[in-house]
């Protein structure tokens, strides 16, 4: 597990990982972030982090007239994580955080950039445009979540069953391989052929669904009446009164 935490006057973040490579990730940014020279800034690889789905989306449109582009998308990927993953790591090291600005400017760029790379996974010859925008959206709901509750309790959570952001980039990485080595391998339901590819966003959108609802479901039940739940009276309404004062 990996957990960092960071403040800006009244503002507090603490992100928990708990995602399979947390640890190892979390050393090569800290080694990365030592060695890089003083002109690359946090802002600066964010916007390569952008750059870095952009190439994905133009990739993965090219790669229907060339499947080879899909290698250029997996690079794209790769760019995406460098710049996403490092931008905050960046700041951290050299004590120049801004958490308000960055909270603010890493989550707005991320659904963005999600959605761009998403589109191009849909606008492929091997994917469906339906299903990739619905692991899309039961990314976006998993993200309402974590936003909500680190509203509430001052801590983020950034994976679920060992999954986080990175073996999510992985995961399409390997999807991109398939496509590459296998092309439109799937089958056929009444007549509308359904990919492999498909089968698996279609079970990551769904699995993202089912861990909001549970996790919804849960925050109702604590928060609706904490003694039975076991929460602590305090930190509830400590939650609450947070959450009515930034309604007002």
């Amino acid at each position: 597990m990996s957990t960092t935490a960071a403040q800006d006057g009244g503002f507090r973040v603490k992100r928990i990982q708990t995602n399979v490579i947390a640890q190892s990730e979390r050393r090569l940014l800290t080694w990365l972030a030592a060695r890089l020279p003083l002109w690359v800034t946090p802002d600066r690889l964010t916007v390569l982090g952008v750059a870095g789905a952009m190439l994905v989306l133009a990739a993965q449109i090219a790669s229907r007239h060339d499947h080879a582009y899909l290698w250029l998308a997996s690079f794209g990927l790769v760019v995406h994580w460098f710049g996403d993953s490092l931008d905050g790591s960046l700041a951290r090291y050299r004590r120049i955080e801004r958490p308000i600005y960055g909270y603010f400017l890493d989550h707005t760029v991320d659904a963005l950039c999600n959605f761009m790379i998403m589109v191009g996974f849909g606008l492929t010859l091997y994917i469906r445009m339906d299903v990739a925008l619905f692991a899309l959206v039961g990314y976006f709901f998993l993200c309402m979540y974590v936003f909500i509750n680190n509203h509430l309790s001052g801590t983020m959570q950034l994976s679920f069953l060992g999954f986080g952001p990175t073996e999510l980039r992985i995961c399409l990485i390997a999807i991109n391989t398939g496509m590459f080595f296998f092309g439109r391998a799937g089958f056929s339901v009444e007549g509308e052929f359904v990919s492999y590819y498909d089968c698996v966003l279609l079970f990551a959108g769904t699995v993202f669904v089912a861990i909001y609802v549970a996790r919804m479901l849960i925050g109702i039940a604590t928060l609706r009446d904490p003694t039975r739940s076991g929460a602590k009276p305090a930190a509830v309404q400590s939650a609450v009164a947070k959450a009515s004062s930034a309604s007002k």
